[in-house]
């Protein structure tokens, strides 16, 4: 039996233990290693799962130095002649991918130039781009967020833990996990925004201490800025809050000192400023064409219902949710879509109020110091900043943000740093190994640690996060909108004879979506080489609708019967009785459920 006290001594010697191991200098990188090697295998897990939808599919193309130009409009043709686009050629380079997307496109080169460099060090896989190989840039990408998250946590709260609470939950993040797996530009665009935010940090740090920003870091800041822009333009719109984070920060410091502007401190502010206009300016001639164009129509918003006004809400409450936390939304099962939702919510209701308190632990109340007060407000005014900017683009200029959850990158990792602070303060409130600092804190501090959770919420927020992840994963949370698996079950079930798959064309968007029902043709004709393959005619809509549909009409004609004839996203008038084709009787499926509205009509034989 120990004798009295022995336990309590076995105790402490344990908590010192615990806390040396912290301290020793091995600690903080294999631990971060730790979390890089769960991100890397969250991210490569299932990269293939998902079906390429229309934007990845411009990524490849525009990134092999392709054009969408090369295939045919107005005829029926093949899947060969429509995959073309897809085949690696040789003899293509930079300057092809940079032509043919500021000719066909809306997008800055700098991602589409890093794929085409990065497609050269994988073979084609029966003749056509690996789609592996596509999704492995933006897997590879959005783990390299990790670490670099980490950094950012650790600059901006001088606390190494804040930095692994960070790159703890980046690692896991379901939306985070989303983005890596597409074959997409956001990976590297959230790499620049982590990377301007440290320069941010450091220049609000330079600010409030009334020193000038080093040179080195404004160049930085410059470069990063120029460079985020040439990867996504809405990347400006990070530059933007950061712009009126300052502003607020500059006004403050106004009220206490007049003549605040004109400190030399604010000198190469003003210059990093001016440096990332002209970077962004450079693209202002690519801008131009870009507003009100086919290709984003899409995004605005005018005339909208009284319903429809309020749909940006709940849309944007959901997506900024799913950055840490997504049940299986997306399951076939209705009851297990019922049960996530509600499961979400009430995790959501429960982590809400603690990470509140966490946040103003560091703001107000243990051990609270000017910087980590600074750093709560610069990240927190960030954040509300782009709220307010997001809001503002929705409701004042019809531009709809909230249409696609990929756009909340602009602010994703400054959410990351926030909650992996507020984390910190849940695990250890104390923050001090002062115990009667603590106990005069305690008393006047709103959240005391017996109501903030401790170590086990933390680690049930965490453990949501990787269910959140692995759902992901798992394709039963962010799924794609069209599912061609779906619709080619729907044909290959309905169609004994040979079929024609016609759509009409606006822009590459309809393209992409046509090659996506093609691919997933090519796959089960790989698997069975008994399958027929479908002809495919994408009728250019123009500016009247009446020409699709002569296309439609003199494309039937031309084709041998019998034929089975598939209307997929056709926006046009169909008039086809003179044509001997029939509609099927059978309904068709829901849009809601593969994703596209299409017809079925049987043509018989002359």
């Amino acid at each position: 039996m120990p004798f009295a006290g022995e336990t309590e001594i076995i105790s402490q010697g344990q908590r010192w233990q615990g806390k040396n191991l912290t301290r020793q200098p091995w600690f903080h990188p294999l631990l971060l290693l730790v979390w890089l090697a769960l991100g890397i295998a969250l991210r490569f897990t299932n990269l293939t799962l998902k079906p390429l939808w229309v934007d990845e599919f411009s990524t490849i193309v525009f990134g092999l130095g392709n054009s969408y130009r090369t295939i045919p409009l107005d005829q029926a043709i093949n899947s060969i002649t429509l995959l073309q686009p897809l085949r690696p050629d040789p003899g293509a380079g930079i300057d092809r991918v940079i032509h043919h997307l500021l000719s066909e496109s809306n997008h800055p080169p700098i991602y589409f130039i890093l794929t085409h460099l990065w497609l050269r060090l994988f073979p084609p896989e029966d003749g056509l781009v690996s789609i592996w190989a596509a999704r492995s840039l933006g897997a590879l990408l959005g783990a390299a967020s990790i670490p670099a998250v980490f950094g950012l946590g650790w600059l901006a709260f001088r606390s190494q833990r804040v930095g692994q609470m960070a790159a703890a939950m980046m690692a896991v993040s379901p939306y985070g996990i989303f983005l890596a797996q597409e074959a997409r530009h956001y990976p590297l665009a959230i790499l620049w925004v982590i990377a301007s935010l440290c320069c941010f940090v450091v220049a609000t740090r330079a600010l409030n201490h009334r020193t000038p920003l080093p040179i080195w870091v404004g160049l930085t800041w410059i470069g990063v800025n120029s460079l985020g822009i040439a990867t996504h333009y809405f990347f400006a719109l990070t530059l933007c809050a950061e712009g009126l984070a300052l502003l607020i920060q500059g006004i403050q410091q106004s009220r206490r000192e007049k003549g605040a502007w004109l400190h030399p401190c604010w000198r190469r502010i003003y210059a990093v400023a001016v440096g990332t206009l002209a970077g962004g300016l450079v693209w202002l001639p690519v801008w131009q064409p870009i507003y009100g164009s086919e290709l984003t129509q899409w995004i605005y918003s005018s005339d909208r219902t009284r319903w429809e006004w309020l749909e940006p809400l709940p849309r944007f409450l959901f997506d900024w949710i799913t950055m840490f936390s997504l049940l299986p939304v997306d399951a076939a099962a209705l009851p297990i879509v019922i049960a996530s939702a509600l499961g979400m919510l009430v995790f959501l209701l429960w982590a809400l109020p603690m990470v509140r308190r966490g946040l103003k632990v560091w703001r107000d109340g243990l051990k609270a110091t000017p910087e980590t007060r600074l750093a709560i407000n610069v990240l927190g005014g960030f954040v509300l900043a782009v709220w307010a900017l997001f809001f503002c683009f929705t409701y004042a200029l019809d531009v709809d943000l909230t249409r696609s959850p990929r756009y909340h990158f602009i602010y994703f990792p400054g959410m990351v740093v926030l909650l992996g602070a507020s984390l910190v303060a849940c695990w250890n409130p104390s923050i001090s190994t002062a115990r009667t600092k603590w106990v005069a804190v305690e008393r006047q501090a709103s959240a005391p640690p017996a109501k903030m959770g401790g170590k086990k919420a933390v680690v049930l927020i965490w453990l949501m996060g990787l269910v959140s992840g692995l759902t992901v994963v798992g394709n039963l949370g962010y799924q794609r909108y069209e599912r061609p698996a779906l619709l080619v079950n729907r044909i290959q079930a309905a169609s004994q004879v040979p079929v024609l798959i016609a759509m009409t064309h606006r822009t590459h968007g309809q393209t992409g979506s046509l090659m996506g029902i093609a691919l997933e043709f090519k796959h089960r004709d790989r698997a069975d080489h008994s399958a027929s393959l479908p002809q495919f005619l994408l009728a250019d809509q123009g500016s009247d609708t009446s020409t699709a549909t002569r296309t439609l009409q003199q494309t039937l004609a031309e084709m041998p019967r019998p034929l089975d004839l598939w209307l997929v996203k056709f926006k046009a008038p169909v008039e086809l009785a003179d044509q001997k084709c029939i509609a099927d009787s059978q309904a068709p499926d829901p849009a809601w459920m593969t994703g596209y509205d299409y017809q079925l009509y049987h043509c018989s034989h002359w």
